[in-house]
């Protein structure tokens, strides 16, 4: 079962929610939730990706979908993120950093 912590530094403008597992239609609402409610405290969040051993079209949704609307950075992500975002060219819009103080220091 996939799993998320949220973190907040107070040197760090944007929340920082780290999920853990797979991510497909049936366990993304949870992290969508906590997503939607960083983003109706702060302008955007770090997602620290570096836990997602699996994500599918309806992850890709999602991360889409918040960066249209946010400020969303991508820290750190798995190889199986990594492979998604590259496959569809989303690595070429998105913001993505190698470490979580990288996208932290953007």
């Amino acid at each position: 079962m996939p799993t998320s912590e949220h973190r907040t530094s107070s040197s760090a403008p944007l929340p920082v929610i780290t999920p853990h597992g797979a991510f497909d239609l049936d366990s993304l609402p949870p992290l969508e939730a906590e997503i939607d409610a960083a983003l109706t405290l702060h302008p955007g969040v770090i997602l620290d990706a570096g836990g997602i051993t699996f994500a599918d079209s309806m992850f890709l949704r999602l991360i889409i979908a918040t960066h249209h609307r946010a400020d969303l950075r991508i820290a750190a992500p798995s190889t199986s993120v990594e492979r998604l975002l590259h496959v569809i060219g989303a690595d070429t819009f998105l913001r993505i950093y190698p470490t979580v103080d990288d996208a932290r220091a953007a």
